[in-house]
């Protein structure tokens, strides 16, 4: 095949299977590794070599390294210094002495269970940091633990991919050896190039040519890398200095921006051919045997992992959701175990066991965080009531003490109105009262409690949840109930607010309609238009804009009635755009 139909071919298999296990809540890497069986020799043996893509595809290792060293600011690292330096580097060596110990009980070298035991060790940053986000837990405590870990990991693996290089040399001939003359010249090229790089970025951007900052950006990256490379040293070991050196430039985020989408594309193009790697076949011939390795590692990584959490501060909760999110090999592991293969430190089988565990983990990471926050929110649900709520003369009930709740909040309590807050997280509810708040854990949506929190003799109810189902839940409530009550609620979408209108709320507001108002008032003023003017047009707008609301409010739940309505409103929009326009060339 050539390598147009190569590259066609690892293109589609990506693009078709990717989105589909997306879709059934697995992870992109979990996704490109599903990808590299469909066309491997696991699946249908579309392509041959997969050693070769993987030695092509380590490119988008080494971008992905260049990434990480410029997330790496000295300041960040100072902030996290406790979880990253600490809770990380013991995480990563008792593991790995762990792991490294139970191989060598197995009948395993002392050198291949070091290697392996390293390797098993690293969690998948990649996966983790999707998997929290889409939950929204990076901020949790938790999450902030698992960041911090990942981030030790990540830096761990610069000496690792060096000590596979260094053994790997000593295996070779000597023109293939560390070459100090060559590691002292790249390290004088790098202190020299600290100084020139930031006024050759400034002189490239100035040229206003945005593929020539592209080509600058993969031109650090190369060239970084191959001086490492020429020295004997880890071509990753390389990109990661550079991106380190461009840590704190002003050019920061443009040079991640350029790089982004090849080391994505790469990094993908890498886990297809693992997954071409990966020996099925071990799993069908000793199936009882695979699992038990997979459930063996997320095992002991979980159990090591959650008293060294406990030990720095978290509650057993939180360490055991740390735990568990942690528990599976890594995207780094494939990275090693090819390099240890290749310098001879690691077996063929032994690497494609390792590979094949380390998949499977992750296939099971999701499974297992799942049941853990069930299991977990469930116990907290019955060992912790809701609290009781001092029934003393407060005004206004606020409901929900996220992003908004607290604003209002904050506001009420500049102007000495009392108040009740609630919000149905445990865990938030104990963040937000260490800095002092008064609020309450509770469930908005139930009758009993809004009673308790004063609800029918307050004389305003802040709706501030971000759940759309729970606030129109709420408000069906107190509708029926206290029906005098004033609502003031916020409104995440445009058909929320319908909804919460339908429902006969007071006074709705959508999250992002004055924040947007505003930023286009000062976008306005900033293009030359006089303030006056800039005020006139956002407010000419946002009149269309409740207009339009109030037109839909009416038909809303009448399909083709609100799609005709919708269409009207974009047409009276336009004809507006038009008229304004017209006005403005008049005036010039």
């Amino acid at each position: 095949m050539s390598f147009l139909g190569e590259a066609l071919l690892f293109l589609s298999a990506a693009v078709l299977v990717v989105p589909v296990l997306k879709r059934f809540g697995m992870n992109s890497v979990l996704g490109y590794l599903g990808a590299g069986l469909l066309i491997g020799q696991p699946g249908f043996g579309l392509v041959q070599d997969a050693e070769g893509v993987l030695h092509f595809a380590e490119i988008g290792v080494v971008l992905l390294l260049f990434i990480i060293g410029m997330e790496l600011q000295p300041r960040r690292l100072w902030i996290m210094r406790k979880l990253v330096f600490s809770l990380g580097t013991m995480q990563v060596t008792v593991t790995a002495l762990v792991i490294a110990g139970l191989l060598i009980t197995l009948g395993f070298t002392p050198g291949t269970a070091a290697l392996l035991g390293f390797a098993l060790a690293l969690s998948s940053t990649a996966f983790v940091l999707q998997l929290l986000g889409e939950q929204n837990k990076l901020s949790h405590h938790h999450g902030r633990a698992a960041f911090g870990t990942l981030l030790l990991q990540d830096v761990a693996v610069i000496p690792g991919i060096a000590v596979v290089n260094v053994l790997a040399a000593g295996s070779q001939t000597d023109s293939q050896n560390l070459r100090p003359e060559l590691i002292a010249a790249v390290v004088l090229g790098a202190v020299a190039l600290r100084y020139v790089l930031r006024p050759l970025l400034k002189f490239v951007a100035a040229s206003g040519i945005r593929e020539l900052f592209t080509a600058a950006a993969l031109a650090l990256v190369a060239g970084s890398a191959l001086a490492m490379g020429t020295a004997g040293l880890s071509m990753g070991l390389g990109a990661f200095v550079a991106g380190m050196m461009v840590a704190d430039s002003p050019y920061r985020h443009q040079l991640e921006a350029d790089v982004e989408p090849f080391k994505g594309l790469l990094l993908g193009l890498f886990f297809i051919a693992v997954g071409m790697s990966v020996n099925l076949g071990l799993l069908l011939d000793a199936p009882f045997v695979v699992v038990g390795l997979t459930a063996g590692l997320m095992a002991v990584k979980a159990l090591v992992l959650m008293p060294l959490a406990r030990w720095h501060g978290l509650s057993w909760q939180d360490a055991a959701r740390t735990a568990v999110v942690l528990s599976q090999g890594g995207e780094f592991a494939f990275v090693l175990l090819t390099a240890a293969v290749g310098a001879g430190i690691v077996a063929v089988g032994q690497a494609d066991m390792a590979v094949l565990v380390v998949t499977l983990s992750m296939a099971a990471t999701p499974l297992f965080v799942s049941l853990v926050d069930r299991g977990l929110d469930r116990g907290a649900a019955q060992r912790r009531p809701y609290d009781t709520i001092r029934t003393e003369d407060k005004p206004v009930v606020v409901a929900g003490f996220g992003r908004v709740g607290q604003i209002v909040a904050r506001v009420l309590s500049m102007r000495h109105v009392p108040f009740t807050a609630l919000e149905i997280n445990p865990h938030h509810v104990d963040f937000v009262r260490s800095y002092g708040n008064q609020v309450f854990y509770g469930d908005a949506t139930r009758l009993d409690v809004l009673r308790a929190a004063g609800v029918p003799q307050s004389r305003a109810l802040v709706l501030a949840v971000g759940s759309e189902a729970a606030s129109l839940k709420i408000v069906e409530r107190v509708r029926a109930t206290c029906p005098g009550v004033p609502i003031l609620a916020r409104a995440t979408t445009r058909m929320h607010e319908l909804k919460l209108r339908e429902l006969g709320v007071d006074y709705v507001l959508r999250d992002t309609l004055h924040s947007s108002l505003r930023l286009a008032r000062e976008l306005l003023t900033r293009l030359g238009m006089s303030a006056a003017e800039a005020e006139e047009a956002v407010a000419r707008f946002a009149a269309h804009d409740a207009e339009t609301l109030d037109r839909q409010a009416a038909v809303y739940r009448d399909e083709e009635a609100f799609r005709r309505t919708t269409m009207d409103a974009h047409e009276e929009l336009e004809r507006l755009f038009a008229e304004d326009a017209g006005a403005s060339r008049e005036q010039s």
